[in-house]
């Protein structure tokens, strides 16, 4: 099988690529999830994160914001003491402050997926890249997404942050052309 060529073998990336990255995601809870996941990847790399993302989702309740809010520091201290996450207390303190932003959203819009999608008008942008080197860090688009994030609130969430959540919840189809999944996702339109 033809693939992207940031995927290595192991079967945990290989799935990821060929199932998850690129597929467009509206869940609201999911989209959170991805944003805070990419926010924890700053500086690493996605392989490190996506190898920690179900200890992430069990030490922070499945990222549900509602819970979040409420971690005190205790909860804190006992995150940052979790080998199975980044033990970053800006990292983690950002996706409780990220949490409160979120549910900001979902009052003020009625869904953080509305609001998230609605940077491309609602339905993913089909990119045609040749190759690897031709896939851009960010764009135009997150670079707006990225300001309005933080002026809402939001951390970790730069551009080159914003563009990669972008690709991860299909909010851009950037599978490189003679990738297989390429016209796979780009059938994936709403």
């Amino acid at each position: 099988m033809n693939r992207c060529g940031w995927v290595n073998k192991d079967p945990l990336y290989i799935h990821y690529h060929d199932e998850e990255w690129g597929v467009p995601v509206y869940e609201d809870r999911l989209l959170f999830e991805y944003l805070n996941l990419e926010g924890a990847q700053a500086g690493l790399s996605w392989y490190t994160i996506l190898k920690k993302r179900e200890n992430y989702r069990k030490a922070f309740d499945h990222f549900e914001a509602e819970k979040i809010i409420t971690y005190d520091e205790k909860k804190i201290e006992e995150l940052l003491l979790n080998e199975g996450i980044v033990r970053n207390r800006l990292k983690i303190n950002a996706v409780i402050t990220n949490a409160k932003a979120y549910l900001k959203i979902i009052e003020e819009i009625g869904s953080f997926s509305q609001y998230i999608w609605s940077f491309v008008g609602g339905k993913p942008i089909q990119n045609h890249f040749k190759e690897l080197k031709d896939v851009p860090a960010s764009t135009e688009i997150s670079d707006k997404l990225s300001k309005d994030l933080k002026k809402r609130g939001f951390k970790f969430v730069g551009t080159t942050i914003c563009y990669a959540f972008m690709q991860a919840v299909g909010m851009v189809n950037d599978h490189i052309l003679t990738c297989d999944c390429y016209q796979k996702t780009a059938e994936l339109k709403n």
